[in-house]
């Protein structure tokens, strides 16, 4: 029906928009197609959720990049920080490249995964309630991420809503249904394998498309060189000009704490985490570490880079009436509405792929865990692996509707700010519960249950906080410099939640009773299980 309405307008719109509708189609059929190849593979519990533990090297790197860059990045964080800090705010994507990518697979991968086959566990709270040997913070895992990603799920739409009605002039719901349908095809059919397999294809059209993009919107502005020196003339609060072409920014503080959050906070995201659980082998670790790493620093490097011209366009931009300042997800739209129809199709595959890559990710994550770690240990009959995939699968329904719900809602009732604030909130929340109990259980045999628990209840607390000043408008200029400077945003306190919890941890493991030698001697074992290589991987003595 769609297609038959565009085929009514003007010859020139109407080849425009059945170029971007046939790429489309062809797009979802692809998805669609892979959901359905991969069904033999999930048929477990194990081949559901972790694709059996063999999952190589690119398809690990990418679903790991593609669950980290969402529509959220491109459209929401690029328009924004790039606005905050010009040029500069390619730092975050370095730092996501380095930090959140490189070191993550560097610190985390091979452990993780060799620890969570140890325990037997497919989900974060599950290493959790093994390692620490604690059904309690198993099932207190489960429901903090159960709250926190859902809010986190319904912002991943939001992307989409400027997007869409600029290139097809349709409503925001329609895409959010469309979008929700398909994900929920291919994830149902095909669990983490079809999600890992159609990660690799959204992955690669990221990364070209990043770059048509980067490269149109440069030379719509006469080419690199006459853009920055347009942005250089781009006047700022205590600068005369070159605030935003300055190697650090107008704020370098500011941009310091964006770095931190977007980077580190993935060492505690659950829906990141896993994907070192199903990595197949030795070889495919040091192979992701690197196509990883690449990918962040083409596909977050590239929309921060792109997001720090956003100035140029400041004539165009719709801006808030109630504060004066512009509406930073309508920036990147704005300047890639005078691209070429090309271009622009290329852009929404490229935030549709992110959008339904990250979505994926994120409702697999929230079923997986809700399943095994509350309704399975709470049945009072034993559950067979099949059941439990089943209930797994009408749980990704249940996330991908009421996400879907609440993001159509909070389109419809623009008034209503508690959801944005609530994912605002939901990164540092996740990060500065999990990250520091995680990292540390990896490493070190004297992390205790109390102290996680604590880091928990640390993690939680800020962010609540946070919400509050947020949704109450409540001014924290009175609460003292330092204070005051954590709860200005979110993104502030997601900072001091993560760095908190990793300095609260090991203080409250050395004061708090330990687990038994035995018990935890047993677990560390798996690290000195001895293989073989050959010799021209490791020298004779």
């Amino acid at each position: 029906l769609i297609f038959f309405r565009y085929a009514l307008t003007t010859t020139k719109k109407r080849e425009e928009k059945c170029m971007k509708l046939l790429i489309l189609i062809a797009y979802f059929i692809v998805l669609i197609t892979i959901g359905f190849v991969c069904r033999q593979k999930a048929t477990d519990v194990n081949g559901f959720v972790l694709g059996g533990r063999s999952v190589g090297p690119w398809l690990t790197a990418f679903a790991y990049g593609t669950s980290y860059f969402s529509a959220v990045v491109f459209v929401g964080y690029a328009g924004q920080f790039g606005w905050r800090f010009g040029i500069a705010a390619t730092w975050a994507g370095i730092g996501n490249a380095l930090i959140g990518s490189l070191l993550a697979w560097v610190i985390l991968g091979r452990r993780t995964r060799i620890m969570t086959q140890h325990l037997d566990s497919a989900t974060m709270p599950q290493f959790f309630g093994e390692r620490f040997q604690s059904n309690s913070l198993k099932i207190a895992a489960s429901i903090i991420i159960f709250i926190f990603l859902i809010p986190y799920t319904a912002s991943l739409y939001n992307g989409l809503s400027r997007l869409f009605g600029m290139a097809f002039h349709i409503d925001y719901s329609v895409c959010i249904v469309l979008m929700a349908i398909l994900t929920a095809i291919y994830v149902i059919a095909g669990g983490y394998m079809a999600t890992a397999i159609n990660d690799f294809i959204q992955g690669i059209i990221m990364l070209f498309g990043i770059c048509a993009v980067i490269g149109a919107v440069l030379v719509d502005n006469g080419g690199l060189l006459k853009a920055t020196q347009k942005l250089s003339a781009v006047p700022s609060e205590g600068w005369t000009g070159g605030a935003f072409t300055s190697f650090l920014g107008p704020d370098p503080l500011a941009l310091l704490f964006v770095v931190i959050l977007t980077s580190l906070g993935t060492w505690g995201l659950p829906q990141m985490v896993g994907k070192f659980y199903a990595i197949k082998s030795e070889k495919d670790i040091h192979k992701g570490t690197v196509i990883s790493t690449v990918f962040a620093i083409i596909v977050a490097g590239g929309c921060y880079f792109l997001g720090g011209f956003g100035r140029l366009y400041s004539d165009k931009i719709a801006i808030n009436e109630a504060t004066g300042k512009p509406l930073f997800d309508t920036i990147i739209p704005t300047m890639l509405s005078t691209l070429p129809a090309i271009i622009v199709a290329i852009v929404i595959v490229l935030v549709l792929s992110a959008s339904m890559s990250t979505l994926s990710s994120l409702v697999l994550t929230s079923s997986s865990t809700f399943t095994l770690d509350v309704i399975v240990p709470a049945s009072k009959k034993k559950m067979n692996e099949m059941k439990q995939v089943v209930i797994m699968r009408i749980f990704i329904v249940f996330f991908i509707v009421v996400s879907a719900v609440i993001a159509i809602f909070k389109d419809s009732h623009p008034e209503v700010t508690f959801i944005a604030q609530m994912m605002g909130v939901s990164w540092g929340a996740l990060a500065g519960a999990f990250l520091a109990p995680f990292l540390y259980g990896l490493y070190w045999k004297g992390v205790t249950k109390v102290a996680t628990v604590v880091c928990f209840v640390w993690g939680c607390a800020v962010a609540v906080l946070q919400l509050i000043v947020s949704l109450c408008g409540i001014d924290v200029t009175g609460w003292g410099t330092v204070l005051g400077y954590i709860f200005k945003s979110s993104i502030n306190s997601g900072v001091v939640a993560m760095v908190g919890g990793l300095i609260i941890v090991p203080v409250i493991s050395l004061i708090t009773k330990k687990q038994s030698k035995e018990e935890i001697d047993n677990m560390f074992q798996c690290y000195e299980t001895m293989v073989e290589v050959p010799v021209k991987e490791s020298l004779e003595d």
